[in-house]
């Protein structure tokens, strides 16, 4: 391509969400609320697992790192998106992108490890029950924990460095509400066939794997349950699941979702939609299915209730 085609980029263009003018009032209202419900929740989260003594367990460990997650990750794209729809300021500086698409990268790679390594301890604690507390010590938490931000920090730094390599043409129009990674590249004007085979490489390493290492620790779980005898054993082992398979299928059902569409132009509202449902819907619904689903969590936030009240006389 000429040169006088291409340009030095210094901003992009968002051009948000396919809704009209006359709906952005209901809609900002209705997206605040769901974010505002996002970091109140999860933060809530966070709070009860760190006052309560009784959810000092591996799992629980792993679920506030995953809450603090979901804060992050939605706080990555929600916020510009409601200063774009309140001031239809559209811009965003080079800058600005670049880093908006290394930490939104960076987190969805850290919630899927999060979501396998908790998987990993629900397969140790229903299959391996006696040597549960020895094998899920404090040093493998904050070991699997500590690889888990390291691989999510070299995948989104290495997408994010092969994007900055790249040159961009004259058109600096984002038909998204965020930074994607895949919309930039279709507006660039270098060749992006490495950029498309980090993609690939980092897909599989990064999401078929850990799914492939989830069903592996859900099959063998369910092989187990299946050789309990009591019905109350049964119902308890899948009690001590349900939540954490429901978010996986959240995660994965909308990741898997978005990336089966096909990529032409006709199907970029679709491509929003489900956008929108795993960076603003799936971490607003994940308090609940941890809170509404599991009995610890519900317990623990009747004994802060009581602590609150006991405190306030």
């Amino acid at each position: 391509m000429r040169r006088e085609n291409q340009s030095s980029v210094s901003e992009f263009l968002l051009l948000g969400l396919p809704i009209w003018p006359e709906q952005q009032g209901v809609f900002f209202a209705l997206f605040l609320g769901m974010y505002l419900t996002t970091v109140l929740g999860n933060l809530l989260i966070i709070l009860l697992i760190r006052l309560d003594p009784h959810l000092h367990t591996p799992m629980y460990f792993f679920l506030s790192h995953l809450a603090l997650t979901d804060v992050s990750f939605s706080s990555v794209t929600v916020p510009k998106m409601l200063i774009n729809m309140q001031t239809q300021d559209q811009s965003i500086p080079y800058a600005g992108c670049v880093t908006q698409t290394y930490f939104f990268l960076f987190f969805t790679d850290l919630d899927d490890f999060l979501l396998t390594s908790m998987a990993y301890d629900r397969y140790v604690a229903i299959c391996h029950p006696l040597h549960y507390s020895t094998v899920m010590g404090q040093g493998l938490c904050t070991l699997l924990v500590t690889v888990s931000w390291i691989l999510s920090c070299a995948s989104a730094l290495c997408h994010t460095l092969l994007l900055t390599r790249l040159s961009f043409c004259a058109d600096h129009s984002i038909p998204h509400f965020f930074c994607d990674l895949d919309a930039l590249l279709k507006l660039s004007c270098s060749d992006t066939s490495l950029n498309e085979l980090a993609i690939f490489t980092a897909g599989v390493a990064v999401i078929v794997l850990p799914l492939v290492c989830i069903l592996i620790s859900y099959g063998r779980i369910g092989a187990t349950i299946l050789k309990v005898p009591s019905t109350k054993g049964i119902c308890k082992a899948l009690s001590t699941c349900g939540s954490h398979l429901s978010v996986v299928f959240l995660f994965y059902g909308t990741i898997i979702g978005l990336y089966t569409l096909p990529s032409s132009s006709t199907s970029n509202d679709k491509n929003i939609i489900a956008s929108v449902m795993y960076t603003v819907v799936t971490p607003m619904l994940n308090p609940f299915i941890y809170s509404l689903r599991n009995r610890d969590m519900k317990g623990a936030l009747r004994r802060l209730s009581r602590r609150e009240i006991f405190f306030s006389k």
